[in-house]
């Protein structure tokens, strides 16, 4: 064998280190030969080889092993039950949803928003009534008592009639104005009332001014307290009008009042109750008028008180008002109305 035999057959079969025209299949061990890998075939992977499919566990599939989930049957979410709208809001406005009021659906379905106190504080403001009527002959100091109680319910009905409550300064302020001027007028005396009367009004309305100056509220609630502190500071401070009339006035006019609003309860229409409650009021000041001295003049002082009075009691009946307010404003605000009238009426009388 020569040389260049032995070195092409080699010892290892396929064994050629120039790579001399060969092909992959010249590669091949020859039957009967165990295979052993060939290093320099396809080093740079251009020839695909099938992938290889790992069968043994690994740590992904020890740690991330996919989890069954279990189909759940669908179901369709529960419907949300909105609640239909409340028929107490009025349509969407540019500035928003708007409160319908009583009054205000009362005056949509053709109704009075007005509604009367009725005849428990009709009752009321007679047995007040009748309280400075039978007080009157007794004196001025016997008078302030039922005074004193007219002019408190009075300042409280007045600030809750507004829709301010609680409100206790200007409650306060309003009331301590009525017990001034009563105590002005005792001091001075009927002959002078009208100046005691006046004087507290006018002061009563520079400190509801300061008050409500102090106030940390905003200016729109500000002037609204005002307006309602001087309001009723002048309706408590008015009262005492009765305090400054004359005895026999002061008795036909309460009187008359008391019987004015007793008839104006009564279920009638209310243009007819507006004529009966004026005819009683000015029959019963014609008849106390006789007892008193004043005679028929009783009749017209009677009538007048009625006519304020009758405002008096449809101030307090204004837009749906509460029992509270028809169990203050709507007892006092006859009464205080009907002050004033008592005065001028008893002077010109008299």
């Amino acid at each position: 064998m020569s040389d260049q035999q032995s070195y092409e057959g080699g010892p290892y079969p396929g064994y050629d280190p120039y790579g001399q025209q060969r092909t992959p299949g010249d590669w091949a061990p020859a039957p009967g030969q165990p295979q052993h890998p060939n290093p320099y075939a396809d080093p740079y992977g251009t020839q695909q080889a099938p992938a290889q499919q790992w069968q043994g566990p690994t740590w992904d599939t020890q740690n991330h092993a996919p989890v069954p989930v279990a189909e759940q049957p669908y179901q369709a979410p529960a419907r949300e039950q909105v609640p239909e709208p409340e028929p107490a809001f009025g349509p969407a406005t540019l500035a928003g949803n708007a409160r319908v009021t009583d009054a205000q659906r009362a005056r949509l379905e053709g109704r009075s928003p007005v509604i009367e106190p009725g005849i428990q504080p009709a009752a009321l403001t007679a047995v007040l009534g009748a309280l400075l009527a039978g007080a009157a002959p007794l004196g001025s100091y016997a008078l302030v008592v039922p005074l004193v109680l007219l002019q408190a319910v009075t300042a409280a009905g007045w600030f809750r009639l507004n829709g301010m409550w609680p409100a206790r300064q200007g409650i306060a302020l309003a009331f301590l104005g009525g017990l001034v001027a009563d105590a002005a007028v005792l001091a001075a005396g009927r002959a002078h009332a009208p100046a005691a009367i006046l004087g507290p009004l006018g002061v009563w309305v520079l400190l509801a001014l300061v008050l409500q100056l102090r106030s940390h509220a905003s200016p729109d609630e500000r002037m609204y307290g005002l307006m309602a502190t001087v309001a009723s500071s002048a309706l408590a401070i008015l009262a005492t009008g009765f305090l400054g009339a004359s005895a026999h006035a002061v008795t036909v006019g309460a009187a008359a009042v008391a019987v004015a609003v007793l008839a104006r309860a009564l279920p009638l229409p209310t243009p007819v109750s507006v004529v009966v409650s004026l005819l009683a009021a000015a029959g019963t000041g014609l008849a106390v008028g006789d007892l008193t001295g004043l005679g028929t003049a009783g009749a017209a002082l009677g009538a007048g008180a009625a006519v304020c009075a009758l405002i008096g009691h449809r101030v307090a009946s204004y837009d749906y008002p509460s029992r509270f307010v028809h169990f203050t404003a709507g007892v006092a605000l006859p009464l205080a109305a009907a002050a004033p009238a008592v005065w001028l009426l008893g002077r010109a009388f008299a």
